[in-house]
C-alpha cells in the first residue's frame, strides 16, 4: 500500500470513528431514563467538599438549597475553620432555614487526594442511606436529585454525571469548554453506551450500603483519583456506572492558557496512570492528525491544504451540531477553539507520559506511576 493511500485511510478512518462517536453521543444525551426501582422520594444527603472562594460560589452553592426535592440535607464540608468559604455557606444557610444543612469541619488524611480527605466527615455525618457526593462549583439545577436517581436502575454501582462548561467568557474559556463538554463528555457517554461508564467526581450518587460493604469512603483512596478508585470499585463488583441523561453545568468565566494548561494536564496524568489502555488512543481524539494526513492524501499542494480545511470542517462542524443540539456553548471563534484544543492535546498528551508534579487547588501533588495500593478498611494514609 502507497504512503498516499495510508494517508487516506488514517484521514478516512479517524474522521469516520469521530462521526461515530458524536452519532453515539447525541442519541445517548437527552434520551429518557428508566423510572428508579422505588419511585419514592427517598431521603437524599448531599455532601458538598469546599476549599476557599471562586467566582461563581454563591451562585453554585445557593443553588443546593433550591432543589424541588421534598427529602434532602446538605453537608458542607471544609477542612479549616478559617477557609473563606465558611463564612458564605453559614450566610446561606441561615437564609434558607426550611432546608437542613450542616458543616462540617476539619479533614483526615486518609490520601493524597485533599478532596477525598475533605469529604471523609461529610460522609460519615451523612444522616441518609443514598448519598450524592457534589464538587461546589457544580451548578445544580431544580430537579439535580431526581436526574441522578431516574439514571439508576438494576445493576448500578454508581450515577455520575460529566461537567460541562457554560458561560466562558474569554477564548481560552471557550478552548476549555471544548475540552470539557464536545470532547471529554462526549466520549464519557460513547463509553457508557458501549458499557464501559467511566466515574466522574464532580456529582456522584452512591447507594450508601454499596460503599459500605466495599470498604467505605476510604476504599476511594485506592488511587489518587477518587473517580477512577470508584470506577474499578463498582465493576469489581459487577455493576455499572451510569451517567445521567443530561449532565449538570458548571460556569467558566474568564480562563488563563496557563490554568487549561494545568487542570489538562492533570486530568491527563490521572488517566494515563490510572487507565493507561484506554488514554493511549487519546492522541487520535483531535482532528489535527486527520487534518495532516488530508494533504498527502489529496496529492499534497494547494488539494492537500484544501483537502485539510475540508476535514477540518466536517470534524468541528459536526461537534457544532452536537453542541447546539445540547445548548451548549459555542460563537464564531468555535473552530479555532477546537483547533486549539486539538494543538493542545497532542503536548499533553507527550507529558502526561512523564510529568508527574501537578497542583489541585494550591496543593501540591505528586501522581506515581503507579497508583497507590488499595487501603484496607478503616486504616489512613499519612
Amino acid at each position: 500500500m502507497t504512503g498516499t493511500a495510508l494517508a487516506a485511510l488514517a484521514c478516512l478512518g479517524l474522521t469516520a470513528l469521530n462521526l461515530a462517536s458524536l452519532v453515539v453521543a447525541a442519541r445517548r444525551l437527552g434520551r429518557s431514563s428508566a423510572a428508579p426501582e422505588d419511585p419514592e422520594a427517598v431521603p437524599v444527603s448531599v455532601v458538598r467538599p469546599l476549599c476557599g472562594l471562586e467566582r461563581f460560589s454563591e451562585e453554585t452553592l445557593a443553588s443546593g438549597f433550591r432543589l424541588a426535592y421534598p427529602d434532602y440535607e446538605i453537608v458542607f464540608c471544609v477542612a479549616r475553620a478559617g477557609d473563606p468559604v465558611v463564612p458564605l455557606v453559614r450566610r446561606l444557610m441561615a437564609a434558607h432555614p426550611e432546608v437542613a444543612a450542616r458543616l462540617v469541619v476539619g479533614d483526615e488524611r486518609v490520601s493524597g487526594n485533599p478532596k477525598l480527605n475533605n469529604c471523609v466527615r461529610g460522609w460519615e455525618a451523612a444522616r441518609h442511606a443514598w448519598i450524592v457526593l457534589a464538587d461546589s462549583n457544580v451548578l445544580m439545577p431544580p430537579d439535580y436529585i431526581q436526574r441522578l436517581r431516574a439514571a439508576w436502575r438494576p445493576g448500578t454501582g454508581l450515577v455520575c454525571s460529566t461537567p460541562v462548561g457554560v458561560r466562558p467568557e474569554n477564548f481560552w474559556a471557550e478552548v476549555e469548554c471544548a475540552f470539557l463538554n464536545t470532547l471529554q463528555a462526549r466520549w464519557q457517554y460513547v463509553g457508557e453506551a458501549l458499557g464501559l461508564g467511566f466515574a466522574q467526581g464532580k456529582s456522584m450518587l452512591w447507594h450508601r450500603p454499596f460503599l459500605e460493604a466495599a470498604g467505605g469512603i476510604r476504599a476511594l483512596a485506592a488511587e489518587t483519583a477518587e473517580d477512577a478508585a470508584a470506577t474499578k470499585l463498582v465493576r469489581a463488583a459487577g455493576l455499572k456506572v451510569r451517567l445521567v441523561a443530561a449532565p449538570f453545568p458548571q460556569p467558566l468565566g474568564p480562563r488563563r492558557a496557563a490554568e487549561v494548561w494545568a487542570r489538562q494536564l492533570r486530568w491527563a496524568r490521572l488517566r494515563r496512570v490510572t487507565f493507561p489502555l484506554f488514554f493511549a488512543p487519546e492522541i487520535a481524539a483531535g482532528a489535527v492528525l486527520p487534518m495532516l494526513a488530508a494533504v498527502p492524501a489529496a496529492g499534497g499542494g494547494a488539494a492537500g491544504w484544501l483537502a485539510a480545511l475540508a476535514t477540518g470542517a466536517v470534524w468541528y462542524g459536526a461537534e457544532w451540531r452536537l453542541a447546539a443540539r445540547n445548548g451548549w456553548p459555542r460563537s464564531w471563534r468555535w473552530p479555532l477553539a477546537c483547533l486549539t484544543r486539538d494543538l493542545l492535546a497532542l503536548p499533553l498528551w507527550l507529558a502526561a507520559w512523564v510529568a508527574r508534579g501537578i497542583v489541585w487547588r494550591g496543593n501540591p501533588m505528586d501522581i506515581p506511576a503507579r497508583p497507590p495500593g488499595r487501603l484496607r478498611t478503616g486504616t489512613t494514609a499519612a
